[in-house]
């Protein structure tokens, strides 16, 4: 049987747990950009406030980390994983922001292939919502991770097509310009995802 000297603080995995389900509700609300009629102005100002809850929870986990004598696993790893999880909400509130500010919305429609960009992000963040509770126990995460790259080559795939699209000539430079900022955000978002799941794999291995 093995021991471990590491106590199962469950403060740290229901911070995490709770980080990640706002990366749902943020890819939900990008999800509504695709919706006739969608409110952007105001799935903008949720995302902040989604964006701002994040940021307290990271708070939290940083003063959880100061004043715990023995976490349940390395400090550093523990830092690591609620930062990444922040940096990928502040990618998607960065999105819908943009979106809005910008008046992209105005466009007849937004291009299929930024759709398909959040389509996978919303993937990624069920897919990393699932996994974040199972930190506690260590188990049944490796589909978790390969999954998770995987997706980020979709995610890779459906950008070099946004991208295709944008530099195609239907649209005009300033709009380009606009949009390409949007779809790098958007890349950004699904790389940050697989730096979760990165982390995650190297906390499973350390602790196994």
């Amino acid at each position: 049987m093995k021991f471990s000297f590491r106590p199962t603080e469950g403060a740290f995995y229901e911070l995490f747990t709770r980080a990640a389900q706002n990366l749902v509700k943020g890819t939900d609300l990008l999800n509504e950009l695709g919706l006739p009629g969608a409110d952007v102005q105001s799935i903008s100002e949720r995302l902040t406030d989604i964006e701002h809850d994040s940021d307290q929870i990271t708070h939290e986990l940083y003063k959880k980390i100061n004043s715990t004598f023995i976490t349940p696993f390395d400090r550093e790893d523990i830092y690591r994983l609620g930062s990444l999880l922040d940096d990928v909400m502040d990618h998607l509130e960065a999105v819908g922001n943009l979106l809005y500010l910008y008046g992209l919305t105005k466009l007849p429609s937004l291009p299929r292939e930024l759709h398909e960009l959040v389509n996978v992000l919303d993937l990624q963040a069920k897919l990393t919502a699932e996994a974040m509770p199972r930190l506690k126990s260590m188990k049944d995460l490796e589909d978790y991770w390969i999954e998770c790259n995987r997706l980020e080559n979709d995610g890779d795939q459906a950008y070099r097509m946004l991208l295709v699209r944008l530099f195609s000539g239907e649209y005009d430079a300033l709009t380009v310009l606009k949009m390409k900022e949007v779809a790098d955000e958007l890349e950004a978002a699904c790389d940050a995802f697989e730096h979760v799941a990165n982390t995650v794999e190297t906390i499973a291995v350390k602790e196994s």
